[in-house]
């Protein structure tokens, strides 16, 4: 499947109905999601045949998107029970069966429940941000215990020297493989502005329009082995 054609597909995918501010409930775009998932999967062949994990996967996109590039199974995590009612019907809609869905709080996983169980692990997760500090940290941990091979991971550009960090405490080998301006959504009530997002991956530049409040720069991380079990990671 090509570029445009997946992210056409993906355009397709139904978001949240009533996103819920204090999970954070923005949705990763199809243009970025696109992005996002042919990056991993023709630059470093971690999709086609794997068993993959979406963290905070909410509605689906990026598990939809990974099930589109062939993967094996691709299961989502996500605590919130609406935004998996929507997913369940993206998946029947796009007759997608190579998908599964896990309704947990992945800061409560125990640490060996699913250590070492998916072959890659895919997220856009909390930016971790006021009421929800150093969820982007927790997210990050959950995805390392359960990553056989790879994890692919959003954050804030400012985020970057303290992962840095923690990637070489947890002896973690991390490399940033792309650059994004990510516009958060217009999804709530106090939100009006528009602007414009692009997502840059190799020499290639993509752009689209949304709603949006404000722009953030994202990067777009690979952590890859020796990953460490979660059990001995520090806070």
């Amino acid at each position: 499947m090509k570029l445009k054609e997946l992210e056409s597909c993906l355009q397709q995918v139904d978001t949240f109905e009533e996103p819920k501010i204090l999970l954070e409930q923005y949705p990763t775009s199809p243009h970025i999601a696109a992005c996002m998932l042919y990056t991993i999967h023709s630059t470093f062949d971690d999709i086609e045949g794997k068993l993959v994990a979406d963290l905070g996967c909410g509605c689906g996109v990026l598990s939809i998107g990974a099930a589109m590039l062939d993967a094996g199974l691709c299961v989502g995590f996500d605590i919130d029970e609406d935004a998996l009612d929507i997913f369940r019907r993206n998946a029947e809609e796009f007759e997608i069966c190579n998908v599964d869905l896990v309704q947990c709080d992945l800061c409560c996983l125990e640490a060996e429940a699913y250590a070492k169980k998916f072959d890659t692990v895919i997220m856009n997760p909390p930016f971790g941000t006021k009421h929800n500090q150093g969820m982007d940290m927790k997210f990050l941990r959950a995805a390392l215990t359960m990553a056989q091979t790879a994890v692919y991971s959003l954050h804030k550009t400012s985020t970057r020297e303290h992962i840095q960090k923690k990637a070489k405490d947890w002896g973690v080998k991390m490399e940033v493989i792309a650059e994004l301006r990510y516009d958060l959504p217009a999804s709530y009530k106090f939100h009006k502005k528009k602007s414009v997002s692009s997502y840059a991956a190799s020499e290639h530049m993509f752009s689209i329009s949304c709603n949006c409040r404000e722009t953030l720069k994202l990067i777009l991380i690979h952590f890859s082995k020796p990953f460490i079990c979660y059990s001995h990671m520090q806070t």
